[in-house]
């Protein structure tokens, strides 16, 4: 096996919830050692969110803590315990880098914050990553993605003209903060290599989810113009939407970019008599009857798979997709091809499909091999092998409840 990027890393992972988790998850599959730290009485929010395995609860069924903390470590500590001081202690001194992702302050309660780490280990490169930062008047703001979406415009610009706002479907920003930080994580082990100095990296989530509404803010201060809700249109582009396609709520998108692909769209649908209408020539004239030319489109697509719409269009350079559901990614051959899904044996789940990254390094591919742990699960390997402590220790901090075992 080729040695791995990140191998001979160690990582504290005290994230919570979903956007620390990812760049913990991202470092152990190229290699470095990854210590998930829960307890039973404050586990991972993630371990009480669906889906769970057929349906049934339990904090060892969920599949979403499963798909976040793949090829990691899993032990417990109860920080609360006065008895826990040594633990931690011992936990800093390991490790390389040390992950944040609680409210600012939660950690600095025991004796974890940066400045405190940083006097056992000078080495160390801390990462926290909060909705808002670690300082100024929303600092305390707690809350998750959807929260974010919220702030920083997405989910006032999601929805359909004459709705409310919407929710976009999913935490946005969770998947977009943890990149910035992986490249920030990575920098600062490079600067470590050549000076031998830690490093203090500090996120706001809401700040890395607003780069991605750039353009809009620019709009807004050259035009003075607010992007509004558009469902599924495009200020410019007509055609540009999904349509009702053959069998139980498939749809596929298509999206005409101008004339030239306008002509190649009627084409495809065998240029009904509606195509020559004036009133669909120019794109200035589509998108003024687009009601209309979305009903008729629709009504054409919904005699083919949304497969057939797809594979007719591409070929004729309109670009078009398969609204795909989560029976269509696990079964897409380009996905397949390329190994995004590979299925490991999770002992509350059982065999669980998993996201591999969706980049390769050519030298050094990750290696996934590893289903997320169960809580606690290897508590014994961890407090033998990398913290040290004799068995009788370890037995006394169970009987303290410094090491959880169940659920309070």
């Amino acid at each position: 096996m080729k040695k791995q990027v990140f191998e001979g890393i160690k990582v504290v992972d005290f994230a919570w919830s979903g956007v620390g988790t990812q760049i913990g998850r991202e470092l152990a599959y190229h290699g470095a050692t990854v210590i998930r730290v829960e307890s039973h009485s404050r586990p991972c929010p993630l371990r009480s969110m669906a889906p769970f395995k057929d349906g049934i609860t339990g904090l060892d069924r969920a599949g979403v803590f499963a798909e976040f903390n793949a090829q990691k470590y899993g032990m417990t500590v109860d920080l609360t315990h006065p008895n826990s001081k040594e633990v931690a202690r011992r936990l800093v001194a390991w490790a390389d880098v040390i992950s944040d992702s609680m409210t600012p302050g939660t950690l600095a309660n025991f004796g974890l914050d940066y400045e405190s780490c940083r006097e056992i280990n000078p080495r160390v490169i801390y990462f926290s990553t909060t909705m808002q930062g670690q300082d100024g008047p929303y600092r305390d703001f707690q809350g998750f993605g959807h929260h974010a979406n919220a702030l920083f415009g997405v989910s006032q610009t999601t929805g359909w003209p004459d709705g409310e706002p919407n929710l976009c479907g999913t935490a946005y920003s969770d998947f977009i903060a943890p990149w910035y930080l992986l490249v920030a994580v990575i920098g600062a082990l490079l600067r470590r290599s050549k000076t031998g100095e830690g490093t203090y990296i500090e996120q706001s989530q809401l700040e890395a989810g607003l780069n991605f509404m750039v353009p809009h803010l620019l709009d807004y201060t050259v035009n003075n113009r607010i992007l509004e809700r558009m469902g599924n249109r495009d200020r410019e582009m007509a055609p540009h939407g999904v349509y009702p396609c053959e069998g139980a709520d498939r749809w596929v998108a298509i999206a005409v970019a101008d004339d030239a692909q306008w002509r190649n769209f009627c084409g495809v649908v065998d240029n009904p008599e509606w195509t020559g209408d004036p009133k669909f020539d120019t794109s200035q004239h589509r998108k003024a009857n687009e009601d209309e030319l979305d009903s008729l489109i629709g009504e054409w697509t919904k005699n083919y798979t949304p497969e057939q719409v797809m594979k007719m269009m591409q070929e004729a350079g309109v670009a078009a997709g398969v609204v795909e559901n989560g029976e269509d990614l696990l079964n897409d051959p380009q996905l397949k091809y390329r190994g995004h899904f590979p299925v490991l044996n999770h002992s509350g789940i059982g065999p669980h499909s998993y996201h591999a990254p969706a980049y390769k390094l050519s030298k050094t591919p990750c290696q996934i091999t590893r289903p997320a742990p169960c809580i606690g699960e290897h508590n014994d390997y961890i407090y033998k092998e990398i913290l040290g402590f004799s068995g009788d220790e370890i037995a006394d901090m169970i009987a303290e409840g410094v090491i959880t075992t169940d659920q309070t």
